[in-house]
């Protein structure tokens, strides 16, 4: 992670300013209080929202082994409905003790008074526990807002029987992937080589991102910001054309219609993350050992966007911040935890845990026999941690720009959605009270 370690801290270090939170902590810092696990010798009872596979497993584990605290589970969808829904239940005073937080809006959350301080709480094991870069991504103003669980890089997954069929080798880059598209296309005019859904505008930031774009940044106490900037509109050109050409689908990203397209073998390879072979297994159970994974990909050099990543934090308006801190460490920490995400059979984890000691427990816990010849999953997905370009900057208004650039992608394409999610972007920050860089 040495890369993002240097892009992050840089970044971080900057934000601080921009983003208020040094106010925002002296105002909401004391929020939730710090309820004992066992308040009066009566088992304390947390709520938990997420939308992570291997929740359950998860949950049930640690009710088990615990007899003073208690999880009560609720799932939520994810992208910008879930955070919605978090936010909504923020204003409205039922918001859950505990809530999967993306990193991108780590920054957007803590800023607007959402996250309570858990810097007493687990701001030593956040030192002590996880490497530097990834410290970055939840520390903003000395101040400890959530506690990492994954880390996220992009991946390229692909039928092994049906490219030998087609005759396809796995594309290295963008250039290879068209041709292949055109290929496939060719060969049959009912299938097609991906999808690239205008409903998923994190896939949109993460392959942006790889292509050297940065959306946002810092300048002293202000924001610049670049949705729209020429790396971007590189990648949004690339995809307009492929769907204007008719060689790749436009599904709606997780919809049963996409789903079905892989299954059919209409779709032959789709772009994911290192935690997207867990959805495999339950969404498409039938072609075990018919999926390969590879590094997505790149533009001419090896290099890779962070798609997703989530971290724990417990939300404004929580009494059992203690309690929920213990559960936070025991998922992102513990060996049980992390072996009891895994273990759901319904709905199993194959995400990356940010914490080095547990992604050894992952790797030997995750099945990796549905992927053909038992690809190393976890190796491939930590080589290419080193590859996630240096550079990004989540901005304050993360979740108004990702809907503007979904609203618009799905209307008039993807260079259209980065210009509205661009527009959004400076209208957000000054909204804010932010300073927008001239």
């Amino acid at each position: 992670m040495s890369r993002t370690s240097r892009s992050f801290r840089t970044a971080v270090t900057a934000a601080v300013a921009a983003l208020g939170l040094l106010a925002t902590a002296t105002a909401c810092g004391g929020d939730g209080g710090s309820t004992d696990a066992a308040s009066g010798g009566k088992p304390v009872t947390i709520d938990y929202w997420t939308w992570t596979l291997g929740a359950k497993s998860t949950v049930e584990a640690f009710n088990r082994t615990h007899k003073d605290i208690q999880v009560r589970f609720t799932e939520i969808p994810s992208a910008t409905e879930g955070y919605s829904k978090l936010a909504n239940a923020v204003k409205a005073g039922n918001a859950p003790d505990v809530a999967t937080i993306e990193y991108q809006m780590v920054p957007e959350f803590a800023s607007q008074g959402n996250l309570i301080d858990l810097t007493k709480y687990a701001g030593e094991t956040v030192k002590s526990k996880f490497p530097k870069p990834l410290q970055d991504l939840v520390t903003f103003g000395g101040r400890t807002w959530t506690v990492p669980y994954d880390a996220a890089p992009q991946l390229y997954y692909y039928r092994t029987d049906l490219f030998k069929r087609y005759g396809i080798e796995v594309p290295k880059t963008w250039g290879e992937f068209k041709a292949a598209a055109e290929k496939v296309r060719k060969k049959d005019k009912n299938v097609r080589l991906a999808s690239m859904p205008k409903s998923d505008p994190a896939l949109l930031a993460a392959l942006s991102w790889q292509a050297g774009g940065k959306w946002f940044a810092t300048e002293g106490d202000a924001w610049r910001t670049g949705v729209d900037d020429a790396a971007t509109k590189k990648v949004t050109a690339y995809w307009d054309g492929l769907v204007k050409d008719d060689l790749v689908q436009s599904f709606a990203g997780y919809s049963p219609e996409e789903t079905k397209a892989r299954t059919s073998g209409k779709t032959l390879s789709f772009l994911g993350a290192s935690w997207s072979a867990g959805g495999m297994k339950t969404a498409m159970p039938d072609l075990k050992g018919k999926w390969a994974a590879a590094p997505m990909p790149n533009w001419g050099t090896a290099a890779s966007g962070n798609y997703g990543g989530t971290s724990y934090g417990v939300l404004k308006g929580s009494k059992h911040a203690e309690a929920a801190t213990e559960f936070i460490t025991w998922l992102t920490t513990n060996k049980a935890g992390v072996e009891a995400r895994l273990a759901d059979l319904e709905s199993p984890s194959s995400a990356l845990p940010a914490n080095p000691e547990m992604r050894a427990v992952a790797a030997a816990k995750f099945d990796t026999s549905y992927l053909d010849g038992s690809q190393d999953l976890y190796k491939l997905a930590s080589d290419q941690v080193d590859t996630i370009v240096p550079g990004w900057t989540w901005g304050p208004d993360q979740m108004d720009v990702y809907t503007a650039i979904q609203d618009e992608a799905a209307k008039s394409g993807f260079t259209a959605g980065v210009e509205a999610g661009q527009k959004q972007a400076e209208s957000g920050i000054t909204e804010r009270g932010l300073k927008l860089a001239e």
